[in-house]
């Protein structure tokens, strides 16, 4: 199944324990394999510092792999990255 990218934007995102973590704010893609790799939920942007964006990926961001499904929301495997 495909959907756009631009239709995660904005979702909640929940664990599959029903745990709410956030809102998508922006996904990171691998454009040489082009696939989606962590959503994040603090926007990453060219004004953040690298201390900053680094926090960002640590405790604001999943892995795309732990994502199960994407429909009205994004529920999530909540795993130890």
């Amino acid at each position: 199944m495909a959907s756009r990218i631009s239709n995660i934007y904005g979702m909640d995102i929940y664990t599959d324990g029903g745990g709410f973590l956030g809102r998508v704010q922006d996904i990171i893609v691998d454009l040489e394999k082009g696939e989606v790799v962590r959503l994040t939920m603090e926007p990453l942007n060219f004004l953040v510092s690298k201390e900053e964006a680094m926090r960002i990926l640590k405790e604001k961001s999943i892995l795309y792999k732990s994502v199960k499904s994407v429909e009205d929301v994004v529920i999530v495997t909540k795993t130890r990255e």
